[in-house]
């Protein structure tokens, strides 16, 4: 957490930068971190304390409640950000033509006289820090970038723009210091890079939301942490994206990916978006195992199966075409199809079993309607048969007298129908309770089933998903048609829940018809004000019903950002697209590294799922891998895809790739760690490999989307042929940001 002491200087670089040093160079910064500090210091208190006067505040309910949780969840995140940095929430500054200095920050900071300190990464004002080059310098003289190092600056390079950009050569670097900084040690999770964002990643990270973006790129290119950024910047820019407004939601590939990239947007000052895995999108998916058979793979990834799942849905949602008897306590009631089709239309507006709830209040709303009509109309029966005082609950449900007493409404006719089995039984049998998952099971083993819903499928296709039928257990690419089933069909448990919760109300309203009468029999005001509560409307707000659980996945979302795009099926396609109805979303991958093939464009492909309006950019530079572990990795991969997208490193480190035998490995190890005290590393292809703390150990599909100081490949020969094991062994080699070691 920041204070108002700051150390003798915030900057403590190393001997070999001691140019660097020299107060012409980072005075006027000394003076801005001090401002900064105090600035800091005194938002923490102010922060605090409004949020403890606002957690002290009795305000009740309604209107006033809302804005004061509202109130105390922003200032509640605000305090987060500013308790995790100090002087180093501030990234860089720029300085302009007119000599105007301006510091770049994670979040925005003025001081007690509202002068701006720093000015947040996502505003407009700092577009130029991140855009600025030097055939385009966007009005700037000059901008200044930091390395941070456990609160203190331990390096920081200068590029400059005209001739009068800097007042001193020993700040000037030509993009070394940068480059360094890219060799730095990994750690566990990702850490974001504001401080060295470029041009055109910039681009991407604030390019309009409007419209479907796909950011295509090879390894290293930085796709990641450009989807991390521009998540946070749309969050920021855009009121659609926070949470009272839809959302956003960030998919990754798998858990060690999302592990590894959980703590960036935080850093960014963003914690109102959701981050998963594609499978974390299905309750229980995370535990399905990769889909082996290559058949079963491509037809239950056509997007069209979801269709066939809707479709067997709809089976069970045909209402009866012939009248119905229905034998109630009070005599016979006719249900004509015409009123059959009423009572179960507007299914395609909730999942079956939620129709199926309203479809029941419609039926029994229907049944109280024919009995109160036939008792007005004196037919249907003598009074003992409807119950004693019949007469007062014929009065009109909304005729109140002038004090506000009227009709109570009696709850023995509804529950008497809610109980009837008989009744319940052929309510069951016109529309009846599912199960998602046995609804997806007979669909997949049940030939004519498949036949009428799948009509597209040949006849050898639909023997091959009989002959497997439903699995044991749930694969990979049985999650969107379980998705599709569930949303279809929703929870089979909702209606026990629902019935639970009816007689609990009827049971509380009972109770508090009790207390209303007590309440009404002691009000001897002359306005009679308790006999208001007779009323539906008071009384409603004496018993109101919780709110049920919710699924934070099920959407809909206002935005999509997805990253490793290229793996998805067309079925995966479908079950993310469900959840954001705008089709705003952003797209990162690489069409190389589609382990199952990516034969068409990225326009052809989104076009067959619903997306025919998206804008196509690329990253082309390498900003991790080392060139001699690209020059090792690049023959791989293009021998499978001759045109695949290989971008050109920018980093030389001088190791070369090693190679020795699988029984090394530990020596290897051992080595490293001895001689790195920071950094990671990674096992690939070793499955019986026990993790070290600073040392993975995982498959090739695991490792997608991860990076690593040290990558040790175990026997690649064996990740397979064709595409998928030369994309296995093409992304388990570029997961290395110093050393590559090929043991077999």
């Amino acid at each position: 957490m920041p204070t108002g002491n700051t150390p003798k200087s915030v900057f403590d670089l190393p001997p070999r930068l001691h140019r660097k040093a020299d107060p012409l160079l980072i005075g006027r910064d000394e003076q801005q971190f001090a401002a900064i500090a105090q600035a800091l210091a005194a938002d923490v208190r102010r922060t605090e304390e409004r949020t403890a006067a606002l957690q002290r505040e009795a305000v009740g309910g309604g209107q006033r409640a809302l804005e004061r949780d509202l109130e105390v969840q922003s200032l509640t995140a605000r305090l987060r950000i500013l308790r995790r940095f100090g002087l180093d929430a501030c990234i860089g500054r720029m300085v302009d033509a007119a000599g105007t200095v301006t510091y770049i920050g994670r979040f925005g900071l003025a001081d007690a006289a509202e002068e701006r300190l720093l000015t947040d990464w996502r505003a407009p004002a700092s577009a130029p820090f991140f855009s600025a080059t030097a055939a385009r310098p966007l009005g700037l003289t000059s901008r200044r970038r930091y390395r941070w190092r456990e609160g203190r600056i331990v390096d920081y390079w200068d590029e400059v723009f005209a001739d009068d950009g800097v007042d001193h050569s020993g700040a000037l670097d030509d993009q070394s210091a940068f480059i360094a900084s890219l060799g730095a040690s990994r750690s566990p999770r990702m850490r974001d890079v504001l401080g060295t964002i470029q041009a055109d990643q910039d681009a991407i990270i604030r390019a309009d939301s409007r419209r479907a973006l796909v950011v295509d790129g090879g390894p290293g290119t930085g796709k990641t942490v450009v989807a991390l950024h521009r998540a946070a910047y749309l969050l920021y820019d855009d009121a659609r994206m926070r949470a009272g407004h839809g959302g956003l939601l960030f998919v990754g590939p798998h858990r060690p990916y999302v592990d590894y990239v959980d703590d960036v947007l935080p850093s960014l000052g963003e914690d109102g978006a959701l981050v998963c895995a594609v499978d974390d999108l299905v309750a229980g998916g995370a535990e399905a195992a990769e889909e082996a058979d290559p058949q079963i793979r491509r037809l239950l990834g056509d997007g069209r199966v979801v269709d066939a799942v809707d479709a067997a849905v709809r089976r069970w949602q045909r209402p009866p075409t012939r009248a119905t008897a229905i034998e109630t306590a009070w005599g016979t009631v006719v249900v004509g199809p015409a009123e059959w089709s009423e009572i179960f239309a507007d299914a395609d507006e909730l999942p079956h079993n939620a129709h199926r709830a309203r479809a029941w209040d419609r039926l029994l709303d229907l049944l109280e309607d024919r009995i109160d009509d036939d008792l007005r109309d004196g037919g249907g029966g003598s009074a003992d048969a409807w119950g004693e005082g019949w007469g007062e609950a014929s009065r009109p449900r909304d005729d109140f007298d002038a004090y506000g007493s009227g009709w109570e409404e009696d709850e023995s006719t509804r529950e008497t129908l809610e109980n009837d089995e008989e009744l319940r039984a052929l309510f069951d049998r016109a529309w009846p309770l599912l199960d998602p998952e046995a609804l997806l099971r007979g669909l997949l083993s049940t030939p004519e089933l498949l036949r009428r819903c799948a009509p597209w499928l040949a006849a050898a296709d639909v023997d091959v998903l009989v002959a497997r039928g439903a699995p044991p257990a749930w694969t990979d690419v049985d999650l969107p048609l379980l998705d599709a089933a569930r949303r279809g069909v929703g929870d089979p448990r909702s209606e026990v829940r629902e019935r639970r919760a009816r007689r609990a109300a009827a049971e509380e309203r009972r109770v508090m018809s009790d207390v209303v009468s007590d309440l009404i029999a002691a009000d001897d005001g002359d306005l009679r004000i308790m006999s208001m509560l007779r009323g539906q409307d008071l009384r409603g707000t004496l018993a109101q019903p919780t709110a049920s659980e919710r699924d934070p996945y099920a959407g809909p979302f206002a935005h999509l950002v997805i990253d490793e795009a290229q793996e998805l099926t067309d079925a995966q396609w479908r079950m993310l697209l469900r959840r954001c109805p705008s089709r705003s979303v952003t797209i990162v991958g690489d069409r190389a590294q589609a382990r199952h093939g990516f034969p068409e464009t990225w326009g052809e492909r989104l076009a067959r799922v619903g997306l025919d309006r998206a804008n196509v950019t690329s990253l082309s530079v390498n900003y991790r891998t080392p060139q001699v572990v690209m020059d090792v990795a690049g023959p791989v991969i293009r021998a499978a895809l001759p045109d695949a997208n290989v971008p050109e490193s920018i980093r030389r480190t001088g190791i070369p790739v090693a190679y020795g035998s699988r029984d090394e490995l530990e020596a290897v190890l051992d080595a490293w760690e001895r001689d790195r005290a920071e950094g990671t590393a990674v096992v690939i292809g070793a499955p019986a490999f026990a993790s070290r703390p600073r040392v993975a150990s995982l498959d090739p599909q695991r490792v997608k989307g991860l990076e690593f100081d040290l990558v040790v490949l175990v026997d690649p020969d064996r990740f397979g042929g064709g595409i998928t094991g030369a994309v296995d062994r093409y992304v388990a080699m570029t997961r290395a940001t110093q050393r590559l070691v090929v043991l077999s």
